[in-house]
């Protein structure tokens, strides 16, 4: 196993001084009503002093992490609401749903969405599957007139079950790579663990929370996704489903070509550059606009007026995201993941149950499930070779899941499930922190019995 140093007086004060900037964080949210940006700016600033870092590092490093995490998922979700406001004011969304309501019933709602989100997000990174299904949500939730929280769960749990536990989602594939698992055989594995985790943390969690928890329609964004433009007639089933699965299908191509193509040959490069996640959807919204817009005689000010009005009710929700990013790279920077894994390198656990609970404590204290994964697999990758290829592929998994155990205020997808669903603190603890919690555990107790099965 790696070799740490010994435990110090400095490792003490991380911990400390990550516990300090985590609750103040929730004590200027929940008590003082805050905005979240400025209060994880100021609970960062607060972290990073009382870790010992200069005023102007933890600066640069909130720069630095919400600059980086706003160019990975900023511009997706900008793009995003543009089609998603396309869609909706197009009558594509309520074509959708109404396909989706005429083919099931109310009881199958939340695994008819669970479905759909597992189809969706397997090629996809969550944020631009969430990006995708936000629409959907808000318009089936309305139409059905079911409550949002039975919708949104079902699709939040396939999403970020898939991209914890299968490849081609970046952590999984790390850890993959790390412990040099078998492709096939983890994803393999990987559905026999995450079709269990999406119905306990989907359709049967949403159903028991939504009767618990009232969530009303956010106004901005319930107007921005459920508005429709009644002098066009809405477009027909097939177009729309295109719209909606194409990124996933670009996504996708670019999958298959790393997996089965040779590099640096056309068909490599061409399948690679259209499946980027900004490629994507940067083409997705071009052919929306085509589509769903002027070939439909929809004027052309009027679609330019849609995609402006899509953006200044996500502004909040950039900066939120961008400070998450800040946060975390502050944390980082102090050296919170080697004092981590000093604590859970000293607790002589079983290999499979010490690397999830690496994962969750990295997780918890950096809020970024690659940083746990890329950090966990390190971690335990020196005494994984002499294990099996299946044993070495419920590694991954298990690392994968703890990597998502009870995401919060420095995770941003956290912040992002708050403002699309417009929900307080402790309401979006029980909507995402314990859905994830959900899948993690899971996802453990599903890889130990996996692994002992194997044995």
């Amino acid at each position: 196993m790696t070799t740490l140093a010994a435990w110090s007086f400095h490792d003490t004060q991380l911990i400390l001084s990550c516990v300090l900037g985590l609750a103040l964080i929730v004590i200027l949210i929940s008590a003082l009503k805050l905005a979240p940006f400025l209060s994880i700016l100021v609970g960062t600033f607060a972290a990073g002093f009382a870790a010992g870092l200069p005023l102007e590092a933890i600066a640069s490093a909130f720069s630095k992490g919400a600059g980086a995490l706003l160019g990975d998922v900023g511009i997706i979700i900008a793009l995003g609401a543009m089609l998603g406001a396309l869609m909706a004011e197009s009558g594509a969304a309520d074509r959708l749903v109404t396909t989706l309501l005429d083919h099931s019933t109310p009881r199958a709602l939340p695994w008819m969405m669970a479905l759909v989100a597992v189809i969706i997000g397997l090629p996809l990174f969550f944020e631009v599957g969430l990006v995708m299904m936000v629409p959907i949500i808000f318009v089936m939730a309305r139409r059905s007139k079911q409550p949002i929280l039975r919708i949104a769960i079902p699709a939040l749990a396939g999403m970020t079950t898939l991209h914890a536990l299968l490849p081609p989602h970046p952590g999984p594939l790390i850890a993959v790579s790390a412990l040099h698992a078998d492709l096939g055989i983890t994803l393999g594995l990987g559905l026999i663990v995450a079709l269990p985790a999406v119905v306990l943390a989907g359709p049967i969690y949403g159903s028991w929370l939504s009767r618990r928890m009232h969530v009303a329609e956010p106004e901005d964004l319930g107007k921005l996704f459920t508005s429709h433009d009644s002098q066009l007639a809405a477009p027909g089933f097939g177009v729309s489903l295109l719209t909606i699965l194409l990124p996933a299908l670009l996504m996708l191509g670019r999958t298959v070509a790393r997996l089965a193509l040779t590099p640096k040959t056309l068909a490599y490069e061409t399948l690679d550059f259209l499946g980027e996640p900004l490629i994507a959807l940067g083409l997705t919204v071009l052919f929306a606009i085509v589509a769903l817009g002027w070939s439909r005689g929809m004027p052309r000010d009027r679609v330019g007026g849609i995609l402006r009005k899509s953006l200044p009710p996500i502004a909040g929700l950039l900066l939120t995201i961008g400070a998450g990013g800040g946060l975390k790279q502050a944390l980082v920077l102090a050296g919170i993941s080697t004092t981590i894994s000093k604590i859970a390198v000293g607790a002589h656990l079983p290999l499979l149950l010490l690397a999830w609970l690496i994962a969750v404590a990295l997780r918890q204290a950096t809020g970024s499930a690659t940083v746990a994964t890329t950090a966990t697999a390190g971690i335990v990758a020196p005494v994984v070779t002499g294990l099996s290829a299946p044993h070495s592929s419920l590694m991954a998994l298990a690392i994968g899941a703890g990597s998502v155990f009870f995401c919060q205020v420095n995770d941003a997808g956290f912040w992002m499930v708050r403002e699309y669903f417009g929900l307080q603190l402790k309401q979006t603890v029980f909507v995402w922190s314990i859905l994830q919690t959900i899948v993690s555990v899971v996802g453990l107790v599903l890889t130990l019995v996996l692994w002992n099965v194997l044995a």
